[in-house]
């Protein structure tokens, strides 16, 4: 059966009504699937992810995605529709995030959820103006252009206040921990500072690629007051989030491949640094998790810092990533070749199956979170991704079975 999107809508529409849980106040917009994490009664996955990230014994490999909710599931689709909103829009509604959050934990086996928002909503906290036109994804219209710009957006947040500036995201991070329950760990999340200076300065991923490193090198001091602002508010927005009900952090440096190596080390790693210290002074007991995508050349340093895990893109090499692992005392995350979900790029369920089980012997079981190496992007299918997640299981448990045997 071939269904229209409006059918989609309707059926999707149909099928929660039978699904609300028992003294729930509104409906869920998708159906809770068999299988999924929505409908495990599995008690150990209520800390599965948080004990991989802490290096604790774990029954079989935890697994999660890099933007698991969203444009690849027809359901997200379904609901953008019939909500008539945009996605800068279902960000700013409490109930919108928390439904789009859960969603892909109603139909994948998932252990963790994220928390459903951007990256640049620290810079439109911050009063920069962010976009989505159609089909060219999130952008900065009008990014800064001069030293005095770096200047002006330092001084009128000297005392930016996240909590009101960003009330909206920790508002449906407690919304989500309600709706969630003691299923799985939710995840809270935030750009560093590095990647929300180089979207400040050049306006998207794909346009001005030049402009952060131009402007570290012309205007330095003006560039290092305004990452410092940053790092400042990304540890206020974790904390924060923490402070609401997330479980776990993960920061995201992912313009790595825009910013030489010494830069680098100059000026983007000593903020990850300061960050880790002080999120782990303030939250001992909460995994903190970091992605520097395009950079992972940076990943002892960061394990020195204090980071519980270092994700690792596809260009990471495994063995050496596990031996850092083993030295440091650190987990690692990734590296799953995402291109592998898509029909047209030749994923089939049998090779998902393949290449998850050469990720797992050369990343070992243990001290670790099965994931992506990079992001979904949204023409992914879903059934070889709910492969990829039950491959994860199936595969680990085994190996940490025969482990346990020797």
């Amino acid at each position: 059966l071939v269904l229209g999107p409006m059918s989609v809508v309707a059926a999707l529409v149909a099928l929660s009504v039978s699904n609300v849980a028992p003294g729930a106040t509104r409906a869920p917009f998708s159906p809770v699937l068999p299988g999924s994490a929505m409908a495990s009664k599995d008690a150990a996955k209520s800390d599965l992810m948080i004990r991989a990230a802490l290096g604790e014994r774990v029954e079989r490999t935890p697994v999660w995605m890099f933007r698991q909710a969203g444009r690849h599931l027809p359901e997200y689709r379904a609901y953008k529709e019939h909500s008539g909103k945009n996605f800068l829009e279902l960000l700013n509604d409490p109930r919108d995030v928390s439904e789009v959050t859960l969603q892909p934990l109603r139909r994948y086996d998932l252990d963790a959820a994220i928390l459903f928002s951007d990256i640049l909503v620290v810079p439109q906290a911050l009063g920069i103006e962010v976009t989505m036109p159609g089909g060219k994804g999130i952008q900065v219209p009008k990014p800064l252009e001069s030293a005095d710009d770096l200047r002006r957006v330092v001084a009128n947040n000297e005392n930016m206040d996240v909590r009101k500036g960003l009330s909206h995201v920790l508002d449906a991070v407690s919304l989500i921990r309600e709706d969630l329950g003691s299923a799985v760990p939710l995840i809270g999340f935030s750009a560093a500072p590095w990647t929300l200076f180089y979207y400040m300065v050049g306006g998207s991923m794909r346009k001005n690629t030049g402009n952060g490193e131009r402007f570290l090198e012309e205007h330095p001091a003006e560039s290092g007051a305004l990452l410092d602002l940053l790092t400042d508010v990304v540890i206020e927005y974790a904390s924060a989030q923490v402070a609401a009900g997330a479980q776990l952090v993960q920061l995201f440096e992912a313009m790595g491949a825009f910013i030489s190596e010494p830069r680098m080390r100059a000026e983007a790693l000593p903020r990850l640094e300061r960050m880790a210290r002080e999120l782990k002074r303030r939250h001992p007991g909460v995994p903190l998790m970091v992605f520097s995508r395009d950079a992972t050349y940076v990943n002892p340093e960061l394990a020195a810092c204090g980071y519980d895990v270092l994700t690792l893109d596809c260009a990471t090499d495994r063995a050496a990533a596990r031996a850092l692992a083993e030295r440091e005392g650190v987990a690692v995350q990734g590296n799953f070749d995402p291109a592998l979900l898509r029909v047209a790029e030749g994923g089939t369920e049998e090779r998902v199956r393949v290449e998850t089980e050469a990720m797992l012997k050369a990343l070992g079981p243990d001290r670790l979170i099965a994931n992506l190496g990079g992001g979904l992007m949204g023409n992914e299918e879903p059934a070889l991704a709910s492969a990829f997640v039950d491959a994860v299981h199936e595969l680990s448990a085994e190996m940490l079975a025969g482990k346990g045997r020797e």
